[in-house]
């Protein structure tokens, strides 16, 4: 078992290296490689991150719900599928996903989801909601310049 683990955790990582590369049809192959020997909701996570880079949200989302099952307790799948939703326009179902990250026990970077929460409250129209979401992303991730940026431009819609 150790070794299907380490098998998969080595594919996983090679994965994340053409992942950031750029190389998504390669990286998509080897995470789904990894998951065969050894199924984890991060590598479904990463798998379904690299779908998402392609376009394909509805397949994005299909994987990220193949992680929650294998791991419930895991916040990245919750967050993702929530940003999925917001790139699709369907504000209000992105809404439960990103407020499951916020309270999932096993997730980093804690700051996402409340970004990603403001950005719906925003395209609502929500300003004050959309304000608190990044005053707490704030608190969390002080040096998380994109929160700062955000913040300014909606005080800027409303003065």
């Amino acid at each position: 078992m150790e070794d299907l683990k380490r098998s998969a955790e080595e594919l996983f990582q090679k994965a994340y290296i053409l992942h950031m590369a750029g190389e998504l049809d390669k990286a998509i192959e080897l995470y789904e490689k990894s998951a065969e020997i050894y199924p984890t909701a991060q590598a479904y996570t990463f798998m379904g991150w690299a779908y998402s880079m392609k376009g394909d949200y509805e397949t994005a989302i299909e994987l990220c719900l193949k992680a929650i099952e294998l791991d419930p307790d895991f916040g990245n799948p919750y967050n993702d599928i929530g940003s999925y939703l917001i790139a699709l326009g369907r504000y209000d179902e992105a809404i439960p996903w990103l407020k499951k990250a916020i309270t999932a026990k096993n997730y980093e970077p804690r700051h996402y989801p409340h970004i990603n929460l403001a950005r719906v409250y925003l395209a609502k129209g929500m300003f004050k909601e959309a304000l608190q979401e990044l005053e707490t992303a704030i608190r969390i991730a002080p040096d998380y310049r994109p929160t700062h940026i955000l913040r300014h431009q909606i005080l800027a819609m409303l003065n």
